[in-house]
């Protein structure tokens, strides 16, 4: 049975990754970790300019649009594995913690994007959109009411887990659980300098089909070589955490050149892709 979420990626001429998740069978056994520096001026430079203009544009928004083209660039990147099999998934979207202030509770939920057409303008909507009705006082969302359902059963609660595991790995979860879910989403994303914290790397769940975790921490000085010699630049540092059986490491590597070079001038995120 197939997949609510996702299609079967064929061996074509590449056995290895079909073979890798035979050997490494859980996601936490295969997280390669690595930090992206991004040089904030060229952002600083197109942010106030789009001030001048009367639109609000967030660094969180450059990086996500950034990342949503290399999605559509380089399609491997949407790939997950569940129960030892690889998957491409069928759209994508971001999960992302939403602080709720007079809350005891943040809450995490996803937002879908269509990376060859959203623009950072759409980008920029869909999170204020995001935030603003995640963070109403009286909504709760998709997640909210399915773990105060399971909640209500407290004694049948590890039960009711174990069984949402196991339908998930063999593809038996309903698609309005999997749409519920922050945990099945192309990437896990967290701006942890809204909070003036640091950029931490963080886990990528084995629970669900995330395969890529991104955490913006405080902006930081990097050296960097120049022809007068060394100079600190300011970037915002990208604490990365990968699935390295969903694609190569050279493969990742173009990845974050490309996500690099969109975001050392902005102005290529305001059109569509060609």
């Amino acid at each position: 049975m197939g997949r609510k979420d996702g299609v079967r990626v064929s061996i074509n001429d590449q056995p290895m990754y079909h073979l890798i998740p035979h050997i490494l069978t859980k996601r936490y056994d295969a997280m390669n970790m690595c930090t992206v520096d991004i040089p904030v001026e060229p952002l600083r430079q197109y942010m106030n300019e789009k001030r001048r203009e009367g639109v609000r544009v967030s660094h969180l928004a450059l990086v996500l649009c950034a990342y949503m083209r290399a999605v559509e660039k380089f399609p491997a990147l949407n790939r997950f594995i569940v129960n030892k099999k690889i998957y491409q998934r069928n759209e994508v979207c971001a999960s992302m913690v939403v602080l709720r202030p007079g809350h005891e509770n943040d809450t995490f939920s996803k937002i879908y994007f269509e990376p060859k057409t959203d623009t950072i303008f759409d980008v920029e909507r869909k999170i204020e959109e995001y935030i603003n009705t995640t963070r109403a006082a009286e909504s709760s969302n998709s997640l909210d009411k399915l773990m105060a359902a399971i909640m209500k059963f407290s004694a049948l609660t590890s039960f009711l887990c174990n069984l949402i595991r196991w339908a998930d790995k063999h593809g038996l979860l309903p698609k309005s659980v999997i749409d519920a879910s922050p945990f099945h989403a192309t990437l896990l994303i967290t701006n942890l300098a809204s909070i003036r914290t640091n950029h931490i790397y963080h886990h990528v769940y084995e629970f669900g089909t995330t395969s890529v975790a991104i955490a913006m921490g405080n902006l930081r000085e990097v050296p960097k070589n120049t022809a007068d010699g060394i100079r600190l630049e300011r970037c915002i540092p990208l604490g990365i955490v990968m699935d390295e059986r969903i694609c190569s490491g050279h493969y990742f590597a173009q990845v974050f050149a490309y996500v690099k070079d969109l975001l050392s001038d902005p102005k290529k995120l305001e059109t569509a892709m060609m």
